[in-house]
């Protein structure tokens, strides 16, 4: 079984590495082109109506692109921009629903997931719950440069504090005083809302500054549920804490620059995890810091390194600080307008005081028009699994496979409702397997509603 699992999920990573068509560039709204430098001037194409903030590409940018809309924060496709300030490929995915109003440039879609849950073994359960997101964005040219703003919303709090049941999972608390352990804590219900500004310095670079409560610091990849790699299954990782936990963070400011497929920036942030109340704004001091450097050396090819200090990031350890690391590379390919392959390899490591641990994740996804097809193996080193009052004792290595599906329906010109389902099959070594009765398996049924 163990072998089946991660055998097939092999298969997702290479199914489409043969000779591919030529790749179309994302479809976004027109928008008209900022000035360029008096030597580089061009008269705007005919058909870009002047209605909509955001400018063009500019001339000799990469081929496919054109007069493709930029991105809030460069010089660069809008498709390049993920979640908080983090790249994927310019080659990914950048659906949304869009609009105009005056000068502003209005975009919003939602993902939202009804879920069946059902974890086997002695630390297994059953259960149903909401998961998911919907977000909006608004963006104008102001002044020199450009304005944006971002709000994103999740209906997870309504699962109640404890989460859902899944197995190796750790991190944060339900109640202020006892960890979670194998389940999944929700999300806040503000997953962020943040504010940025770009400044134009040449044809290929920018200056922006982000600032969001919540928001994401500049750490880790893009969030796990907006990885196309992953982002149709609504399985949370196991290496959520070691990669890309920080990406709901109370108060964060993010100041960096962009010089053409090069990204360096710096995050002042508030490292303390979100608590048990999901439906609130919290606020504390900007004490913690985070670096990234971020490449994206082609069109399909997107590569990060990271470092933060967190300054008392868990609730029931207050007085103990932590440093992370973070490498990832993201690989997405287009054939044709609605066929793709994404696939994301990702290590983080969390430092303590007294030990660190290591995690590595492979995740890939391939889009075939209605079907989609997921899969994901992650590897931990893990200390909370077992311990006083569940919280740390002896470090265990623990892995986990996972193989989904999902079909899509169109039902309106921007609305899918999509039926999915997975499998997964969790790896524990010896000392463990009376707890969870051998290597426990889960399974989710799930429906989507997507508006797109």
């Amino acid at each position: 079984m163990r072998i089946a699992l991660f055998t097939a999920i092999g298969v997702l990573a290479f199914a489409a590495s043969a000779p591919a068509p030529a790749q179309h560039a994302g479809h976004h709204p027109p928008a008209p082109e900022r000035p360029a430098p008096a030597a580089r001037q061009a008269p705007p194409p005919q058909d870009r109506p002047a209605d909509h903030a955001g400018h063009a590409m500019p001339d000799g940018a990469d081929e496919g692109v054109g007069h493709e809309m930029t991105g809030a924060l460069g010089l660069y496709p809008m498709s390049r921009e993920a979640s908080g300030t983090a790249w994927q490929p310019d080659s990914s995915v950048h659906g949304g629903v869009h609009a105009s109003a005056g000068d502003w440039m209005l975009m919003g879609h939602a993902m939202l997931n009804l879920v069946y849950d059902r974890q086997s073994g002695p630390r297994g359960d059953g259960m149903a719950f909401v998961s998911g997101m919907t977000m909006g964005m608004a963006r104008r040219e102001l002044g020199p440069g450009t304005f944006q703003v971002r709000a994103m919303l999740s209906p997870e709090p309504l699962m109640g504090r404890r989460g859902y049941p899944l197995h190796l999972a750790s991190g944060e608390t339900a109640d202020g005083v006892t960890p979670l352990v194998d389940r999944q804590h929700p999300h806040d219900l503000f997953m962020e809302m943040s504010a940025s500004y770009s400044l134009r310095l040449g044809d290929r670079a920018s200056a922006f500054l982000y600032a969001g409560l919540p928001g994401e610091p500049a750490f880790g990849p893009p969030a796990f549920m907006h990885r196309m790699s992953i982002m149709d299954s609504p399985e949370a990782p196991i290496t959520h804490h070691w990669l890309d936990s920080t990406h709901i963070t109370f108060g964060v400011v993010t100041a960096g620059l962009v010089v053409d497929k090069v990204k360096v920036e710096a995050s002042r942030f508030n490292g303390r995890e979100p608590d048990e109340h999901r439906y609130d704004i919290e606020t504390g001091p900007l004490d913690s810091t985070a670096v990234r450097l971020s490449w994206n050396p082609t069109r399909n090819l997107s590569l990060q390194g990271s470092w933060a200090h967190l300054v008392g990031p868990e609730q029931l350890e207050p007085g103990e600080n932590g440093t992370r690391w973070s490498a990832s590379a993201i690989y997405t390919r287009r054939f044709g307008p609605d066929k793709w392959w994404s696939t994301t390899l990702a290590w983080g490591r969390r430092s303590g005081e007294h030990a660190q641990f290591d995690a590595v994740a492979l995740e890939s996804a391939v889009g075939l028009g209605g079907w989609t097809l997921f899969g994901r193996a992650e590897y931990a080193e893990n200390d909370e699994l077992v311990g006083a009052g569940g919280h740390h004792g002896p470090t265990f290595n623990v892995g986990k496979a996972s193989l989904g599906v999902i079909r899509d329906f169109r039902v309106a010109p921007n609305v899918r409702l999509g039926i999915g389902g997975l499998y997964s099959i969790s790896f524990v070594p010896e000392p463990l397997e009376a707890l969870y009765g051998g290597e426990p398996h889960g399974g989710m049924t799930f429906i989507r509603l997507r508006i797109d």
